[in-house]
C-alpha cells in the first residue's frame, strides 16, 4: 500500500523578519520629521516572506515613494533602501541605509 505526503505538511515556512523597536524608532522618527516637513503624508509596514518593508507615500492611494526593508536573518540582517524598483541604498545597519534621506536635495521656487 503507498503513503500520501502533503508537501505543505513537510516545507520549512520562511522565517519571518521584524523590526525591532529602536529600528522603528528610527523609521518612524524620519517619517514624522518628513511629515513635518509635508513631503510624506502616509506609511505602511508589510512582510513578505522572509522580509520586512516599510513605505512610505506622499498621497494615500499612489504608489510608496521610499521602502525600506529589512532582509535575512536576525543575526545578521540587511537593510535595502528602494525608491520605485531602484536600489538607493544596501546596509549591514538601519542607520546606515537611513543616510541616503540626509543627502536628498529639493528643489526650491
Amino acid at each position: 500500500m503507498s503513503q500520501l505526503y502533503r508537501f505543505s505538511e513537510h516545507r520549512k515556512a520562511p522565517r519571518r523578519v521584524f523590526f525591532s523597536r529602536s529600528e522603528l524608532n528610527q523609521l518612524l522618527s524620519l517619517y514624522s520629521r518628513n511629515v513635518a516637513n509635508g513631503n510624506w503624508r502616509d506609511y505602511a509596514i508589510d512582510q513578505i516572506g522572509g522580509t520586512a518593508i516599510f513605505s512610505v507615500f506622499r498621497h494615500t492611494h499612489d504608489a510608496p515613494l521610499f521602502s525600506i526593508a529589512k532582509q535575512g536573518s536576525s543575526r545578521s540582517p540587511e537593510f535595502v533602501v528602494f525608491s520605485g524598483r531602484e536600489k538607493l541604498k544596501r546596509a549591514k545597519t538601519l542607520s546606515d541605509a537611513l543616510k541616503v534621506f540626509r543627502n536628498h536635495l529639493k528643489v526650491v521656487s
